[in-house]
Order: C-alpha cells, then structure tokens, then sequence
C-alpha cells in the first residue's frame, strides 16, 4: 500500500473531496439520517460547493493522496462565530477532516490534523456527539469536550472539543 501524500488542495481536488465528503457521511452516518436526507445531500452537490470554496482561494486546506486518488481531507482556519453556538474560546478551529473509512486507523488522519493545525496549536472543533470514533481520535490528539453543546441543522447533537 502507497504512502499518502499530504498537499494544499487544489481546484482540480472539487470532485475529489466531494467524494470523501460525501463518502464519509454514507459511512458515519446514514443510519442517523433519513432516508429523504440523501436525496439532496449528493456527490453532484457538494462538487459544486467544493469547487465554488476552491474558487476563492484552498486557504488551509490540506488533501491527503494515496497514488492518484484523493482519500481525504481537513481545513482549518480562523474560528467562525456562528448563531445559537456558544462564543469561541480558541483562535484556531479545525472546521472539517474526513478520510475514506478504508484509510481510517492508518495515520492519514492524524497526517491532515498535523497539517492544517500543528500539535503545539491551540484550537477548538466541533464533532457529533453520536460519532464516538471521532471523538477518541481527537482525544488522542490532545483534544478534549469543555461541556459546550449545540444541536445543529440536522439534529446532530454537536460537542466543542479544545486544546
């Protein structure tokens, strides 16, 4: 098995890290969602709003290569601010990593964390509570929950990790 290759994404990546997107939600969670979720929640959907954020600019968005295919994905970046979230206690927040379930447990993961937030970074991130594989991996990573908790637009149950 090829080593991965960590890069800054690139525009030609839109179709790429909409497959793991998309991918990675199939496999997380689709017995969480309804069925008629899926039927607007598409690769075709998330290419076109992975291609309109490259468009700007990948800012510090990393992909992960295992010969020619894309296998996964994290952005990092200033915290957002959002409504009904509580306010942010870190200036850094990681704001997705994905990797294809076949890779997870082979240290793409961590390769894309260390990448887009090195370890000595403080930062904060939110994660579904129903995703206990998630959370340990992020624990493993330095990371722990500080109590704070949102409900978002799919009902997940989100939890603030920090470091």
């Amino acid at each position: 098995m090829s080593e991965p290759l960590v890069r800054p994404a690139v525009l030609d990546d839109a179709e790429a890290i909409a497959v793991v997107h998309h991918t990675s939600w199939v496999q997380t969670y689709s017995e969480l969602l309804p069925a008629e979720h899926w039927e607007s929640d598409t690769v075709e959907r998330r290419a076109q709003r992975w291609h309109a954020r490259l468009s700007d600019g990948p800012g510090n968005l990393a992909v992960a290569v295992v010969g020619e295919q894309v296998v996964g994905f994290a952005k990092a970046g200033p915290t957002r601010r959002k409504k009904s979230v509580p306010s942010p206690v870190r200036s850094e927040e990681l704001w997705a990593l994905y990797v294809l379930g076949e890779r997870q447990g082979t240290g793409v993961g961590a390769l894309l964390l260390e990448t887009v937030l090195p370890p000595t970074v403080p930062a904060e991130l939110w994660v579904a509570d129903a995703n206990p594989r998630a959370r340990r991996f992020y624990e493993k990573h330095g990371f722990a929950p500080d109590g704070a908790r949102f409900a978002d637009d799919l009902n997940f149950v989100l939890i603030r990790m920090v470091r």
